[in-house]
């Protein structure tokens, strides 16, 4: 079928892979939610975030009142989220961000990938300090003013804002997520997506062959199912 039939299969493969995967995340966001506020999104604001996460990636509807309702299950075991800290080869600082019923075979996991990758498994706060943890929120920029939105926003914790053709993004301390959810919702404005990052206070260059070495170790550590997020410091 030649190397263009090829070429897109495995653009499409790779899609589905990452849509896969970001499904799986988000069930597991909304197990974490509901076990920790109740299944009702009005009364459970972390449960909204949730659900617009769910919208912003097209998880279809019935996906993610399958995932309410087994959360409901009071048989059904906690996830438990863990952060995991370590170097990538050649000084890359590595932040892994876990949701796992079975903390053992976690740890088995991400030791193994460290280990078989030339790098290294730390201690809790060997890295983590060289990172700022952050919230964000993206809103429909339809009809807002961006300097008088920053106005409003300021006094609830708003560091950064930023803007394209039909969004904004809107960065916070991580410690101000609940106020900024808040206020948003209070002044009517559409959250498409909301997320908790970490931003490294410093990157670390490396050259293309580097590169290469580091990203196998990226990408078996964010293949794991247990794994929600992966941060580092390259440049």
């Amino acid at each position: 079928m030649g190397r263009a039939f090829e070429f897109r299969k495995a653009r499409k493969m790779k899609r589905w892979s990452a849509m896969s995967k970001a499904f799986t995340r988000i069930g597991k966001d909304i197990v974490m939610a509901v076990k920790d506020g109740g299944p009702d999104p009005d009364s459970n604001s972390k449960l909204r975030a949730v659900i617009q996460n769910a919208k912003s990636v097209n998880m279809p509807k019935d996906n993610v009142e399958r995932a309410i309702k087994r959360a409901s299950d009071k048989s059904l075991g906690e996830y438990k989220e863990v952060l995991f800290e370590g170097y990538a080869p050649h000084g890359v600082a590595v932040l892994v961000e876990t949701a796992t019923d079975n903390n053992t075979r976690t740890v088995a996991n991400i030791r193994s990938y460290f280990n078989k990758h030339n790098g290294n498994l730390g201690t809790s706060g060997s890295v983590s300090f060289m990172f700022d943890h952050t919230c964000s929120f993206k809103i429909n920029k339809l009809n807002i003013d961006i300097e008088e939105l920053e106005l409003e926003l300021i006094d609830y914790g708003a560091e950064e804002l930023f803007t394209d053709d039909e969004s904004i993004l809107i960065y916070a301390s991580f410690d101000c997520f609940g106020e900024m959810q808040k206020i948003l919702e209070e002044l009517n404005h559409e959250i498409i997506s909301s997320s908790f990052d970490r931003i490294p206070n410093n990157f670390k260059e490396v050259s293309e062959i580097q590169k290469l070495e580091i990203d196998k170790l990226l990408e078996k550590i964010e293949n794991d199912d247990d794994v929600q997020n992966v941060f580092h410091n390259m440049k």
